[in-house]
């Protein structure tokens, strides 16, 4: 079991350094998002900074999206998915490898450009740490919530608009505690441990449900 998770962890790793794909286009769009609110909102360094978190978590749950309907889609076509779902290795194993490289690619690059994002949004060093600690551990937790969309909409052609309507509400949660986890840890009256650990919590319970969410509606598509 050990190793095919390890296997599958490394395929996947492999075909997206190949192919590009979602991470890179995830921080060009997390990029845009950023850049643009700042110039509709105007030069006012204050409301940035007090608004930035919102920002920045806005825009991971957006780039998180955009390669969500490729997760299991891809295997789908190629036949792939067939393979995996005759190996030993049980379904829950397989959507766990395949979501945490999908992280890998997409959520920790994220993740790392936080701080530089953070300087267009005004976010002291305090809050770029504070961005950091939120999106590396409430990352996960979108793409756990999204495999579950897109083992839903794996064998739909152009399922990626169908996918976003399906697991945006239940993101909504970490992104309420993402955003004020970062806001307390900029001088809020909650303190930062609060939400922190809220926000952990949800990513735990999202990795719980997410794989065997998403493993259920693999079996349920054979």
């Amino acid at each position: 079991m050990t190793r095919s998770f390890r296997a599958l962890l490394i395929r996947d790793l492999r075909l997206a350094a190949r192919v590009g794909g979602s991470g890179v286009m995830g921080l060009i769009f997390f990029l845009a998002i950023v850049t643009l609110i700042p110039f509709a909102l105007g030069p006012d360094l204050n409301l940035l900074a007090r608004i930035g978190p919102a920002i920045l978590w806005i825009a991971a749950v957006l780039a998180t999206l955009l390669g969500l309907d490729r997760l299991f889609q891809a295997d789908e076509e190629d036949g792939s998915l067939d393979l995996l779902r005759l190996s030993p290795a049980p379904l829950e194993v397989i959507v766990l490898a395949k979501v945490l490289a999908y992280w890998l690619t997409t959520g920790l690059p994220l993740v790392i450009a936080a701080p530089l994002f953070g300087l267009l949004v005004a976010l002291s060093p305090e809050g770029m740490l504070a961005m950091v600690a939120t999106l590396l551990v409430g990352t996960p937790a979108l793409a756990f919530l999204g495999a579950v969309g897109a083992a839903l909409t794996a064998s739909l052609r152009r399922g990626g608009l169908i996918l976003s309507i399906l697991v945006l509400p239940f993101m909504i949660p970490t992104l309420i505690f993402g955003v004020a986890a970062a806001n307390a840890a900029l001088g809020g009256t909650v303190p930062f441990m609060t939400p922190f650990l809220i926000l952990m919590a949800i990513t735990l319970v999202s990795a719980v449900v997410g794989t065997f969410g998403a493993a259920a509606a693999l079996r349920a598509g054979e």
